[in-house]
């Protein structure tokens, strides 16, 4: 990871829509000022989404998101359909680019953007009649609209203040409510076989990096040194944040009275619904022989020998919950097409993905009853301290 850069997951995410050779990726090189996506006059170019990382004044870092075309004739037209489908559930602001008259694709589209912030960007208005633009606006009343040409960069200014218009109002942290300055937070990062060679992981480092903004004062150690560290400081910690698979050793260890939470449990507050995850792990009472469990990490990694979500937190439930349960393992940014199949799900914190997909997530499992929960709640309940945690 590169520490000079803003990871994606802490992006606003801007996803580009549009039929077959609407201009969409056009657009996204116009606006970007530099060629991000290939443009052909082939239908079904864009055959996967494209991603482009930039800076977008007050909206901050940014992630524009190229997507294949919503009307795909080719042989593999299906595939690329269900990729735009999984680029919707990440999108902060939508970009819908329309070419011509015939609008009910993208008025359809509209309805499953009914809660997210949307543009109507009309395309090509070097080649419109003025009257033909206008029956185009017409059609969406109401609606974000500005009118562009992406071929000669036309509407560009007019497209960055509609998007500056969604800049975050409010830009959530990690540590808000729970520290302060001067505030001594300890750290215990675990460097076992799982730890990466060489480097911190992201929450670990997006830790550091705001605890230092707020002017705490930060200290890192691993679980073996940290009754040692105790000792060399001459107060108790105000904050101690572990690495959820040490929970409860550091929990046995830590001062009475001094909070404690994980990274986990960070990210599922700052990027979740921490009250969903509380209520979801509590059907881990309810799974019997044959229950069916999704263990959903976020990303894609290389597991580890103990890897916390495809071995520990499995070896947990078949140890004290049932050893007859179904425990199925997925990784990447959506579920599987079967998630409606399992009794619960437990996702990772979700430090690479932005808050919208997560959210996205937790309400397709709500949508279907299906409990959901986070590695950090699930741990903190197998090791009987989740009423003792900081969330």
């Amino acid at each position: 990871m590169d520490l000079n850069k803003t990871n994606s997951g802490n992006r606003v995410h801007i996803g580009f829509f549009g039929k077959v050779n609407a201009g969409k990726s056009s657009l996204i090189n116009a606006f970007a000022n530099r060629d991000i996506s290939i443009v052909s006059e082939v239908k079904g170019t864009t055959t996967d989404p494209v991603y482009k990382s930039m800076e977008i004044k007050s909206l901050g870092p940014a992630l524009l998101m190229d997507t294949p075309g919503l009307v795909d004739e080719t042989l593999l037209g299906d595939k690329r359909t269900k990729r735009t489908s999984e680029v919707l559930d990440k999108t902060d602001i939508a970009v819908i680019v329309v070419s011509n008259s015939d609008v009910e694709v993208e008025r359809e589209l509209l309805k499953k953007l009914k809660d997210t912030p949307r543009i109507i960007a009309i395309n090509k208005i070097d080649e419109k009649s003025r009257e033909e633009i206008d029956s185009i606006k017409e059609k969406f009343r109401g609606e974000n609209i500005v009118e562009v040409s992406a071929k000669n960069r036309i509407g560009m200014n007019e497209l960055l203040n509609s998007l500056l218009k969604f800049a975050p109002k409010v830009d959530d942290k990690l540590f808000d409510g729970m520290v302060k300055e001067k505030d001594l937070v300890f750290l215990v990062i675990p460097q076992d076989i799982a730890a990466p060679k060489n480097r911190l992981i992201l929450p670990q480092v997006q830790s550091i990096r705001e605890l230092l903004d707020k002017d705490a004062v930060v200290m890192m150690v691993k679980l073996e040194e940290f009754e040692d560290a105790l000792l060399l400081v001459n107060k108790e910690p105000d904050l101690i944040v572990a690495d959820s698979s040490v929970f409860l050793e550091v929990y046995n260890k830590k001062p009475k009275g001094v909070k404690l939470t994980s990274f986990s449990v960070l990210f599922a507050k700052l990027k979740g619904d921490i009250s969903e995850y509380v209520r979801g792990v509590e059907a881990l009472k309810n799974l019997k022989d044959g229950s069916k469990i999704l263990i959903a990490e976020c990303c894609t990694h290389a597991p580890a020998e103990e890897d916390i979500g495809r071995v520990k937190i499995p070896k947990m439930i078949k140890s004290k919950i049932n050893k007859n349960v179904k425990i199925d393992v997925s990784s990447g940014s959506v579920f599987p097409d079967n998630f409606s199949d399992y009794d619960l799900i437990i996702q990772c914190g979700g430090c690479m993905l932005n808050k919208k997909n997560i959210m996205t997530r937790i309400n397709k499992a709500s949508d279907k009853n299906i409990p959901i929960t986070n590695y950090g709640i699930a741990i903190a309940y197998f090791k009987g301290i989740l009423d003792k945690i900081e969330y």
